[in-house]
């Protein structure tokens, strides 16, 4: 029996999320670009075949909100909150700056490439998708999936080799 729309919610939300804040969606909006993946999800939930894994279909919703959400983005406004969260039980302050700053760096060096590259590179490098099954996400060829990934590898080591030189700086 096919997973009901609350098991894959539950069970791929946070794997939306992650692939959402790597193709350059906002921290301050990665809650509603994904709630707004999972109301197209589930408006064509009919339309999903059960007999092909889930990721695949969630990742192509998810590019595509995405792409939406970086079409309208310039009509957003920031509102700042003065919630304030407790830290969390985990690796010491160190080892924590460490690993955001490596993120943040990631993140920038991401945000050099066209969405269409980054898309390629995050399916594939981060995600570790096979470039046929990008294909097929994307709805491109695979040819051009190929092509994407070598001009996205080359753009991004030598904007993380400038943000390096330049200690992470924009």
């Amino acid at each position: 029996m096919p997973p009901d729309f609350e098991t894959i919610y539950r069970n791929e939300i946070s794997y939306v999320w992650d692939f959402l804040r790597y193709v350059g969606i906002p921290a301050k909006d990665l809650e509603d670009v994904a709630h707004d993946v999972f109301v197209v999800v589930h408006r064509h939930f009919s339309e999903y075949d059960s007999h092909r894994p889930i990721r695949p279909w969630l990742t192509g919703i998810a590019f595509r909100v995405a792409s939406d959400y970086r079409r309208r983005a310039h009509t957003y406004r920031e509102v700042f909150s003065e919630e304030v969260h407790a830290a969390a039980p985990g690796p010491n302050a160190e080892t924590r700056l460490s690993h955001k700053q490596a993120y943040e760096l990631l993140l920038k060096a991401l945000d050099r490439l066209s969405p269409e590259r980054r898309a390629v590179f995050v399916l594939h490098e981060i995600e570790e998708v096979a470039l046929t099954e990008i294909a097929v996400i994307l709805t491109v060829p695979v040819n051009t999936i190929y092509s994407r990934l070598r001009r996205a590898r080359k753009q991004f080591a030598a904007a993380l080799e400038r943000l390096e030189r330049r200690g992470g700086a924009r």
